[in-house]
């Protein structure tokens, strides 16, 4: 016979001696009203038993299905991609439990970025800004320097510079050196952003990362082949190494504001395009913080040394925040989430399970960047 659970109201319960010490070794549930012979099991976990365990549940001694006792939990936010995340992971043979977690457990290693003090070149030069292209170009021939040492707009033709003599900066760049070289536009600032923005809303937002990262010394581009905002350089890069070799990048960036929403299908598919091309996701998170809800769902469990780590013996690992594939995110409560990761000392789980209730996993890394003023993460698909 498998494990006995018993529904009262919305309460899945064990009494049974044999099924509790059995669930205690498996370490499903918490002690019911402080009784270590009566279990408590969250609503995840007792579906799980009886979806994938044959548990057998009822309701004053009548056989619950798993209809019935989901029932309950139908409108319930994401009530089914919490519960396929949590059955994806202990499929896997490792541990999830619902959040109950306070102070910091230490778990979550930075990622640190190199970062240096950026003095922006001397751009005295004249340019015209087209703002239907969003786009500007020089054409004194002395503006190659930009381009050469700092990597500034194009010159010529992609990956052939000599294929014409002009520089054609995009609006980010010509923004940034107006304000901070001394760039002379046949517009003003206020023009440029304000018709800037009128094409894409998000543009300041975009701006904004661009830079504060150009001002620790690394260089964005854009990202359009690889289905992200900008694609990242670290400090010191510049178009070709020695004189034949193209510099390749190995970082792209989604910049996600605070007032924004994705739809999760998307974001997965920018991440899964970077993986796909070997590059590390970074998401960007410009803007003020906001107190905005956001739950997480699950502490994790993995691995150590090829053994499964226990609630009995270690600390959880992660944290989990279960997502559906239709649903939107919102960047406040992406941010939120994020943050109450960091002050749980763990890194979070980014948890997605799609129309097919298969579940696909994203770690993210909080990234150490000194003097910046907004938040970035490293994003990596992981197969636990």
């Amino acid at each position: 016979m498998g494990v006995q659970l018993e529904l009262e109201d919305t309460k899945f319960l064990v009494r049974d001696l044999v099924s509790v010490q059995a669930l205690d070794r498996g370490y499903f549930g918490s002690d019911y009203e402080g009784k270590k012979t009566v279990l408590e099991l969250a609503p995840e976990e007792a579906l799980y038993l009886l979806d994938v365990r044959n548990a057998e549940c009822r309701r004053k001694n009548k056989i619950v299905s798993f209809n019935q006792a989901a029932s309950a939990f139908k409108d319930k936010p994401k009530f089914l991609a919490r519960y396929f995340c949590y059955r994806d992971w202990r499929d896997r043979g490792l541990i999830a439990k619902p959040m109950n977690a306070e102070g910091s457990y230490g778990r979550s290693p930075v990622v640190k970025y190199p970062s240096q003090e950026f003095e922006c070149p001397k751009a005295a030069f004249k340019a015209v800004y087209f703002s239907d292209d969003l786009m500007s170009i020089v054409d004194a021939e002395e503006s190659m320097g930009l381009y050469e040492q700092n990597w500034f707009g194009q010159w010529g033709t992609y990956k052939a510079k000599k294929h014409g003599r002009l520089l054609k900066l995009d609006a980010y760049e010509t923004l940034f050196l107006l304000k901070h070289g001394g760039l002379k536009l046949n517009v003003k600032e206020a023009r440029l952003v304000k018709e800037a923005v009128r094409r894409r809303s998000d543009f300041m937002a975009l701006y904004d990362v661009y830079e504060d990262l150009r001002m620790r010394g690394f260089v964005l581009k854009t990202g359009l082949k690889f289905g992200t905002h900008f694609r990242l350089y670290f400090p010191g890069a510049k178009p070709v190494l020695g004189q034949e070799e193209w510099m390749h990048s190995k970082h792209v960036i989604h910049v996600f504001p605070r007032e924004a929403k994705m739809l999760i299908s998307e974001w997965a598919r920018a991440i899964r395009v970077a993986h796909g091309v070997k590059k590390t996701f970074i998401l960007a998170i410009p803007g003020v913080r906001k107190e905005v809800p956001a739950e997480l769902d699950f502490l994790l469990y993995h691995r150590k040394k090829g053994e499964i780590e226990t609630p009995k013996e270690d600390k959880p690992k992660y944290v989990m925040l279960a997502l559906s594939e239709e649903e939107e995110i919102g960047g406040a409560e992406l941010a939120q989430a994020l943050l109450k990761a960091k002050q749980l000392g763990l890194d979070l789980i980014l948890s997605i399970c799609d129309r097919e209730t298969s579940v696909t996993h994203y770690r993210v890394k909080r990234i150490e960047l000194p003097k910046s003023k907004y938040e970035y993460y490293e994003i990596e698909w992981v197969q636990p």
